[in-house]
């Protein structure tokens, strides 16, 4: 639907200002359609199924055929429902349909249903970390209506038709307000959004297909004054584009100011060939649509039991199981943020957890401890592996929760060392594809990696580096600490990486104290 406000100077007091772009500040709002998970249309029973040949899928309430009359879809309502829980918002009791009228050649009805005063979700805020820093975007609304269609342009035959197969579509339509104040913020924002919703399941955020849609509201100011004049860029169905997208018309729009042009509200698209938008169309407001209750829907009214019974369904959100985890593992809030990421990151974590527990070679260590040496090869080793190899899922990884917890603990105790384990150990586990429980301790005997911890062995290799690097030796005495470092890693390569560096560490210092 939607038309995002421009006088928001009331809601702006007090909100964070983000860094100057050429002397200016970028304002960004979002709105953003996502197809919610229904088998069927939200006003008919028409299939939802994405690829089918065109106008295989619309009934005569699609097309609007004399007659019709549309009826609510109780799953869109409930994904509408679960969404609001997710991010605090207030679920309203009684919310309105209302009439949405333009003419386009794909919208047969010549106007789309749509929520206008009264949404079904309102309120609410989507909290995310950019970079190490806790960001958070408040919400405006969100609201159910009808997708259009889709016209089909043949340029290589001059003629264009229409299908009207998502015609009637269920979408979930989610307006911030302008919080956001650079491209990369905007952009941790759609990826948080596009992790929620994905996440309760109500929508399969495929960007490609058109499940979810990102419309970016941006204008910029000298820092004090009013809000500028947005322009919105259309249908941003990537993140890479949307960053891209943003940046250049933060650019173009400095430029026009600052050659004397006054900024026109405007649709505009992106063209990823060329790296810039171009205007569409003058951007409408809300008096333009006429605006007005459908007399074919009566009021939605949502009861506090049904709102509770919906709750009582969904799986634990990520806010919740990322509190959790602070709470019972200690964990910092930005590695929380990462593990909750996505649920198989999550369940992974967990899985990891458990098989602590069944771990014949579990050894006297806090839980805390435990979790963030798993939360740490996670999200750095097995994470870098995962994209080199370009695995989107810790579900495919040819590596058990249960060998991942076998390689930390024998870290723990000693077994290996941690240079050990990234270099020799991980790499063979991933590329064996291990099956068997005792598979990791295997490996340590067969390929000869266990640590050094024969104290009067080690001794010599220290005493043997000392006398051959004697210059090193003297600057640690004279207050050098970097040069014990140099001591670490000779004594590291003479014992071809079995040693323990902690023993090693305490042997050079008691014996250059």
């Amino acid at each position: 639907m939607s038309e995002t406000v421009n006088t928001f100077e009331a809601q702006q007091q007090g909100r964070p200002t983000g860094p100057l772009v050429a002397g200016y500040e970028v304002i960004i709002g979002f709105e953003t359609h996502a197809q919610l998970s229904t088998q069927s249309k939200i006003f008919s029973r028409a299939s939802t199924a994405f690829g089918a040949e065109p106008n295989t899928q619309a009934c005569a309430v699609d097309l609007a055929l004399p007659g019709t009359l549309p009826v609510m879809n109780k799953g869109a309502v409930e994904r509408a429902i679960q969404f609001g829980l997710a991010v605090g918002s207030h679920i309203a009791p009684r919310s309105v349909f209302a009439r949405k009228n333009y003419f386009y050649p794909d919208l047969p009805k010549g106007y789309q249903i749509s929520q206008f005063e009264i949404p079904v979700v309102q309120g609410g805020s989507v909290e995310f970390f950019l970079g190490e820093e806790k960001k958070s975007v408040r919400l405006v609304r969100a609201h159910l209506e009808e997708d259009a269609g889709k016209s089909l342009h043949e340029d290589f035959i001059g003629q264009s038709g229409i299908d009207l197969n998502r015609a009637g579509t269920p979408l979930l339509e989610i307006v911030t307000e302008p919080d956001m104040r650079s491209s990369a913020e905007a952009v941790a924002y759609a990826k948080e959004l596009h992790k929620i919703v994905t996440w309760i399941g109500i929508c399969d955020g495929n960007m490609q297909e058109g499940s979810f849609r990102c419309d970016a509201n941006v204008s910029v100011r000298k820092p004090g004054q009013p809000l500028g004049t947005r322009r919105e860029i259309k249908n941003l169905n990537s993140f890479k584009f949307m960053q891209q997208a943003i940046d250049y018309e933060i650019r173009w729009q400095i430029e026009e100011i600052e050659d004397g042009r006054a900024i026109q509200q405007a649709t505009v698209l992106f063209n990823p060939d060329t790296g810039e938008t171009r205007a569409m169309r003058t951007k409408e407001d809300a008096a333009d649509y006429r605006y007005f209750p459908d007399p074919d829907l009566p009021p939605l009214c949502i009861s506090e039991q049904w709102v509770q019974d919906v709750r009582g369904q969904m799986a634990e959100l990520p806010r919740v199981m990322a509190e959790r985890f602070v709470r019972d593992y200690g964990l910092p809030e930005y590695d929380v943020t990462m593990l909750t990421s996505h649920p198989h990151t999550a369940e992974f974590f967990e899985a990891c957890l458990k098989e602590v527990a069944n771990h014949p070679s579990a050894i006297a260590s806090t839980t805390s401890q435990l979790a963030k040496l798993i939360a740490n090869w996670m999200l750095g080793e097995l994470a870098a592996r995962m994209n080199k190899a370009q695995i989107e899922s810790f579900r495919a990884i040819p590596v058990t929760a249960w060998h991942v917890v076998s390689l930390v603990l024998r870290i723990l105790d000693g077994t290996i060392n941690n240079k050990t384990a990234k270099e020799v150990l991980l790499p063979t586990m991933w590329d064996e594809r291990l099956t068997h429980a005792t598979a990791v301790d295997d490996l340590i005997e067969a390929k000869g990696l266990k640590q050094m911890n024969d104290t009067g062995a080690l001794e010599a290799i220290v005493d043997e580096v000392i006398a051959a690097n004697a210059k090193n030796a003297a600057e640690f005495k004279a207050g050098n600490e970097k040069a014990l470092n140099a001591l670490v890693g000779q004594i590291m390569k003479a014992s071809k990486g079995k040693a323990n560096p902690q023993q090693v560490n305490d042997l050079l210092r008691g014996k250059l104290a």
